[in-house]
């Protein structure tokens, strides 16, 4: 093993600081957020859901890398989408997607 070179640390140093004063910069302009329009808010609320979707959505339907709309991982999201939207309870949501899953791959194979 070698030790990592001065620009290595460089350049770890840097995404650190880069990291860090992007999200301070949230924190120090919070106040600010207040005087955004309603549709900007209300749009900012649909951040976190959106990029949960985007993240989970391809492993669902795209497991191995083809695309595979009636498999076990995307059978399981959909009853686990209907559980999020009865009983908006996400620790239910995951166990019920994560026996799903489980259940229906044992099946299947």
């Amino acid at each position: 093993m070698t030790w990592p070179t001065a620009s290595t640390w460089l350049v770890i140093v840097v995404a650190g600081v880069g990291t860090f004063a992007l999200r301070a910069s949230f924190l120090a302009l919070a106040d600010r957020l207040t005087g955004l329009p309603h549709d900007v808010r209300e749009a900012l609320r649909m951040v976190p859901a959106a990029t949960l979707a985007a993240l989970t959505i391809p492993a669902l339907v795209r497991p191995d890398g083809d695309w595979a709309l009636l498999g076990p991982r995307a059978l399981a999201g959909v009853l686990a989408g209907l559980v999020a939207w009865r009983t908006r309870s996400a620790l239910l949501t995951v166990v019920v997607g994560l026996v799903a899953v489980v259940a229906i791959e044992a099946i299947l194979t």
